[in-house]
């Protein structure tokens, strides 16, 4: 399946999570109160994307329950309590002694807050999806860094075996993998839906959408500024590209039960996976392809008309997604392949370290590691010379409705583009 990848070396190097900390919230103490979803304290009146992406009447068709959303990351605070009685037991790549809800740096916490935070309460972080559930897989290192993808690969493996539904990758670098390629087929093949964030310019030497969110099949999620219509300064973008979630401004749940400014694509990604995860709620036997269908169908496009290397299919609309008449994969316009039914669109990767600033100030990613870490020898591993070649692989599957399609839209119009 993935044997004709041409790769420079088995392991990759110099990979970490691209949120950027800017500055500490402190933690609000208003008491949880009587449910008021979108009102409460300041952590929530601060978390302007939910006004920006119609949450609230998204709600009035789903809520995320019953849909597990796998965060691969660097853990979560299972016991913040916007999280509490959110977090499934999860995997600890990193400690053996570990089981995924330890987090160290905040990262995975905040990206588990955006996706399901509780909403029965008037404070803190309400998630887009609150009634789902986060299965944890630490990956990432008290430095917020993972040095093999091979790491990334056996949690992506671990989280379909558990039931994930949804995969969140707020991770990425420049290089590729064929074992976390592998992994991705096997999501696709058991129907999962996967998103990763394209990647933070201040966190990376290369201006090209980072790995795996470029590996086709993925959703890649660039970041939008808070005025809506323009592309975060910080957002890495390219072909691969398929959507954009707002990604500056952010306040997101930390460690210990506290609050922080935060910016970066890994914050964005988490808005596509609970979107997923809205639409897997409202409609549970909806195949993957059809999920993937429905997110980029209904983005509300911009820059110039039609899919764009700068935005994709444009800003992921969660109400859109739950109440557009949306045709089918097999009776998709967007396609011109000879296999009929496939929408043509790419992906792409994130992550950022995890620390806060004095308040009052802002403070950007620690420069990225080199591409070979000085420290282990390892190469970074090669692109894949053809896109397009895992693509035709899976156009014998295309007879049934599956993740594979979904897979195939992504991967054959990112190699169109």
């Amino acid at each position: 399946m993935v044997s004709g990848r041409r790769l420079a070396a088995a392991a990759t190097a110099g990979l970490f999570a691209l949120g950027v900390p800017v500055t500490p919230v402190s933690a609000a103490p208003a008491p949880r109160a009587e449910p008021a979803p979108l009102l409460g304290d300041s952590v929530r009146a601060d978390e302007w994307h939910l006004q920006t992406l119609n949450v609230a009447e998204a709600w009035t068709y789903a809520n995320g329950a019953g849909v597990t959303v796998a965060v691969i990351d660097s853990g979560v605070d299972a016991d913040h309590p916007d999280l509490q009685g959110q977090v499934l037991p999860g995997l600890d790549l990193v400690d053996d002694k570990g089981d995924g809800d330890t987090d160290l740096v905040g990262h995975g916490t905040t990206v588990s807050a955006i996706i399901a935070g509780r909403n029965d309460d008037a404070a803190g972080v309400v998630g887009i999806a609150p009634k789902a559930k986060i299965l944890p897989v630490r990956v990432l290192d008290q430095d917020n860094r993972y040095n093999d993808a091979l790491i990334v690969a056996q949690g992506v493996r671990w989280a379909v075996d558990k039931g994930a539904r949804v995969i969140n990758l707020s991770l990425g670098g420049s290089g590729s993998s064929e074992a976390l390629a592998a992994a991705l087929d096997y999501a696709f093949a058991k129907d999962v839906v996967v998103v990763a964030c394209t990647g933070n310019t201040s966190a990376s030497s290369s201006t090209g959408v980072w790995y795996p969110a470029r590996e086709p099949g993925v959703i890649a999620v660039g970041g939008m500024e808070r005025d809506g219509n323009s592309l975060w300064s910080g957002s890495i973008t390219g072909k691969e590209t398929v959507v954009t979630a707002p990604a500056t401004q952010l306040v997101g749940a930390n460690t210990g039960g506290d609050y922080w400014k935060v910016q970066g694509t890994s914050f964005a990604a988490p808005m596509v996976s609970a979107t997923a995860a809205l639409i897997r709620s409202r409609w549970p036997e909806m195949p993957a392809g059809e999920v993937i269908n429905r997110i980029i169908r209904t983005a509300k496009d911009k820059g110039v008309p039609g899919r764009d290397p700068v935005f994709g299919f444009g800003l992921v609309d969660p109400v859109g997604a739950l109440t557009a008449s949306v045709p089918p994969i097999f009776e998709n316009p967007l396609d011109d392949s000879p296999s009929p039914g496939i929408a043509r669109f790419g992906s792409a990767p994130v992550p950022g370290q995890a620390q806060s600033a004095p308040e009052g100030t802002t403070r950007e990613l620690l420069p990225v590691a080199p591409e070979a870490d000085p420290g282990t020898g390892a190469a970074p591993l090669a692109a894949p010379a053809d896109s397009t070649r895992r693509g035709w692989w899976a156009a014998g599957a295309l007879f049934l409705l599956s993740a594979v399609a979904a897979a195939l839209t992504i991967r054959r119009f990112a190699a169109s583009t």
